[in-house]
């Protein structure tokens, strides 16, 4: 069996897969979205064809480490994100040819069902927009009866912000945790917006209302920054989803940063990488709950992962996720939870008319480039 071919397609925004057939007729598809770099991944994976048609698939391994190391700069959010994908394509050709989930190849699952969290919150304090938060919360718990979820600060936060813009959303989170009541999860993602100073002051004002953890309360690039606040800090602080490799992750493992890490399938190096850093944190005592905000394939690919390691606590999932309208059979959360895959490969057959269509869109992503404090200068988005 040898790689005949690979192609990329763009159904949606912020969603971008890439499909490899075998000279048998065995398909795999990955997901190489790279939020805010639309265009930057599909020629990394075009200048890796070269490399992989003629090949023998099930070589996983020994692809991934030519992929990294035969590169001179090693790494990077682009080449990685591009070598998530072609692995998890790898890994659902592996279990279609040897018919079996991708998880039995990876040792076989150590739980029964994947534990999952939805994206909900308190926009603002309107009539308005409080009916709107109710309602969406009333439909995430009668669609999947939900018991945790992740919400964020939104806006700009500058180096220190004045008591009201503090205060406001203290409210907010004391108000989601009235709402679901003690025994729901509460996180919040602060997208690395804060100084350590004002993220320090703003986890000290939601201790009462007892987070299940604050994602990247300041920049990821400095780990001693944020091991400032992790020690002050009195519940769990997670951060990964821009690291890259469990190089990238070394540091924060060795300074003990933070409780929780959050690799993401399509950016860290794939369902191998993804599973590697995750055996590295259990040495730490640290869980994993993998980073997905993009597409349905990559979720998929996640949980692959998440059925094998026992460090495992949580896995993101967005609407899009769940594959309506891609996957012929979209994934269902039943009581927070989604049944362990049972199809091959990645576990899910997709509809090929609506993945390989392109829906012509390329544009930023995430806001950055044009994302502005009121005096002008460049905010964090």
């Amino acid at each position: 069996m040898k790689i005949a071919k690979i192609e990329q397609f763009f159904p949606r925004r912020r969603m971008r897969l890439v499909k490899i057939t075998t000279d048998n007729g065995i398909v795999g598809w990955g997901e190489t979205t790279l939020e805010g770099k639309p265009k930057s991944t599909h020629a990394a994976v075009e200048e890796l064809t070269d490399y992989f048609v003629g090949k023998d698939p099930l070589r996983i391994e020994h692809h991934w480490q030519h992929v990294y190391r035969s590169a001179f700069f090693r790494g990077g959010n682009v080449l990685m994100s591009a070598l998530s994908g072609i692995d998890q394509a790898l890994w659902d050709i592996a279990g279609k040819h040897l018919g079996v989930p991708a998880f039995q190849l990876m040792g076989g699952p150590v739980r029964d069902r994947i534990r999952v969290y939805a994206h909900w919150g308190i926009r603002d304090l309107s009539d308005e927009g409080l009916a709107a938060s109710k309602d969406r919360l009333e439909k995430l718990q009668k669609q999947g009866g939900y018991k945790a979820f992740k919400s964020g600060p939104g806006g700009k936060w500058r180096a220190h912000e004045p008591p009201a813009v503090i205060d406001e959303f203290v409210k907010k989170a004391y108000l989601m945790r009235e709402w679901v009541g003690e025994d729901c999860e509460i996180a919040f993602d602060f997208h690395g917006k804060m100084t350590p100073g004002l993220a320090t002051e703003v986890c000290q004002e939601l201790k009462g209302m007892r987070p299940m953890f604050v994602e990247e309360p300041v920049p990821q690039e400095n780990v001693d920054a944020l091991k400032v606040v992790s020690d002050k800090v009195t519940f769990p602080i997670a951060t990964g989803e821009r690291l890259l490799s469990r190089w990238e992750f070394r540091e924060i493992f060795e300074k003990q940063a933070v409780s929780l890490i959050q690799p993401d399938g399509s950016h860290a190096g794939g369902i191998s990488e993804l599973k590697r850093i995750a055996n590295m944190a259990e040495v730490y005592f640290m869980h994993i709950m993998p980073h997905c905000a993009i597409g349905p394939v990559a979720f998929s690919a996640c949980m692959q992962v998440d059925a094998v390691v026992p460090n495992f606590l949580i896995q993101e999932q967005v609407d899009v996720g769940l594959g309506e309208g891609l996957l012929k059979e979209p994934w269902v959360v039943k009581d927070g939870h989604i049944d362990l895959p049972t199809k091959p490969g990645l576990g899910f057959e997709i509809d090929e008319k609506e993945a390989e269509q392109d829906c012509g869109i390329c544009e930023e992503e995430l806001g950055g480039e044009f994302y502005y404090e009121n005096d002008g200068s460049v905010a964090d988005w």
